[in-house]
């Protein structure tokens, strides 16, 4: 699998959810207001319109925005909330299709209702005439859509804020690349399918960048995140680390302590989003950190220290793992800094920085991670068993879901003791 593969699966989770697990095993409706709890800015009060915002990265924005002080309303099918309860009660909550060849109610909630019984659908086009000082567009993946919604949404909001991904880019083999770098392009630019392997979504979301510049000439904020991590993240794929630190024992690590690595937590990624909206700011921003190099050596130690666990760790060379029937992408988060990945890691974020993004220590995320997990383990049990009483109830049957106690990226528990004895047995005596 190709490191674009990886990401597009985190980030469709995250912002799209467009497979049935995402929208069954999200985030924990817990509102986590301690984590952002910003002083009232002296800015005057914004009116934020999301496009979305009930994933992972919409509840840490509107968070973000209601503690300091500014007027929230989502747009979005309200089909998440089955599943996933957003817990901000004082936003305006508007339910339809952004798609406008679609009817408003097209597409509905797993029990054939959208969200709320007295929930009255609306089309996108009911948003024309209302005055936005931003638009964050979290939703966006195919560029008819986002063009629609840009271009009605042009004349009354003064600032439109993409939510892209660095898989836009054509290529991962440069290193220290900024966000002047060559787009991916797709041979039919009015395709509306990801692609078996999802090769379609980098080449859609950069043809979504161009829909929204077109319409906010000068007034487009492109935002490119790579991994997003934090609590609520439905992919489990920084997850993994501190919950396997947790375990203890010794652990399987692939790479070497020195391979440079780049993510953003959720929470510094949503504050920085009402910044922006805040200042105005435009322009196009690889949305990724540390603000300094990091190596994967101190994300891991990172982990290890806020699982307060006894571990030791067993570095395992890449090219032994692929050798062994264990590619890089059962090993979240960590690519290879070599050939095609060599620059996956090393983006420039220097713009981004400058228009005020910060970053809290990895160790803080694992920490925070670690404490929301719990209580969504016993989410996506509930979801789960909710789901399977559901269809037995019509005499159907049940959906097939992944064991929801099981983490739902990395090698499981016997596969990486598996490889460890291997490895040992064939290193008796490392270095």
């Amino acid at each position: 699998m190709s490191p674009t593969r990886r990401e597009f699966i985190g980030q469709s989770l995250v912002a799209g959810g467009v497979a049935v697990a995402a929208a069954s095993f999200g985030l924990s409706c817990r509102n986590e207001s301690a984590d952002s709890a910003t002083p009232a800015p002296s800015t005057p009060k914004k009116r934020i319109l999301i496009l979305g915002g009930t994933g992972f990265l919409g509840p840490k924005t509107v968070e973000a925005a209601l503690a300091r002080g500014h007027d929230v309303t989502i747009f979005n099918r309200g089909k998440r909330e089955k599943t996933l309860p957003f817990p901000f009660k004082n936003v305006e909550h508007l339910y339809g299709n952004r798609d406008p060849l679609l009817p408003a109610e097209d597409d509905k909630g797993p029990d054939g209702k959208l969200l709320h019984p007295d929930a009255k659908p609306v089309g996108l086009e009911q948003l024309r005439g209302k005055s936005w000082d931003a638009v964050i567009d979290n939703s966006g993946f195919y560029p008819r859509m986002v063009k629609a919604s840009a271009e009605l949404l042009a004349p009354d909001a003064k600032q439109y804020i993409f939510i892209s991904t660095l898989s836009a880019y054509a290529e991962n083999k440069t290193a220290g690349a900024d966000g002047t770098a060559a787009l991916a392009t797709l041979t039919d630019p009015t395709v509306e399918v990801m692609g078996p392997n999802f090769e379609n979504y980098g080449g859609l979301k950069a043809l979504c960048e161009k829909a929204t510049e077109a319409a906010f000439p000068g007034r487009a904020a492109i935002v490119r995140p790579g991994y997003i991590v934090g609590p609520g993240d439905q992919s489990d794929r920084f997850t993994y680390w501190p919950v396997r630190f947790s375990r203890g024992g010794e652990v399987l690590v692939p790479g070497t302590p020195d391979d440079p690595t780049e993510w953003i937590d959720v929470r510094d990624l949503g504050e920085w989003l009402v910044r922006l909206v805040e200042n105005g700011t435009v322009g196009t921003f690889n949305a990724i950190g540390p603000e300094k190099p990091a190596k994967w050596g101190d994300v891991l130690a990172g982990c290890l220290a806020a699982s307060k666990a006894q571990a030791s760790l067993t570095w395992v060379p890449q090219d032994w793992l692929e050798k062994n029937g264990q590619d890089e992408d059962a090993f979240p988060i960590w690519v290879p800094p070599t050939g095609e990945t060599a620059g996956f890691h090393t983006r420039s974020t220097a713009r981004a920085i400058e228009a005020g993004l910060t970053f809290r220590p990895i160790a803080d995320t694992a920490a925070a991670t670690l404490a929301w997990y719990p209580t969504e383990i016993e989410r996506r049990v509930r979801v789960t068993r909710e789901m399977a009483d559901a269809a037995k109830a019509k005499g159907a049957e049940p959906p097939k879901l992944a064991d929801p106690s099981v983490l739902r990226a990395g090698p499981k528990p016997e596969r990486e003791a598996e490889l460890l004895a291997k490895w040992k047995a064939e290193h008796p005596n490392p270095a």
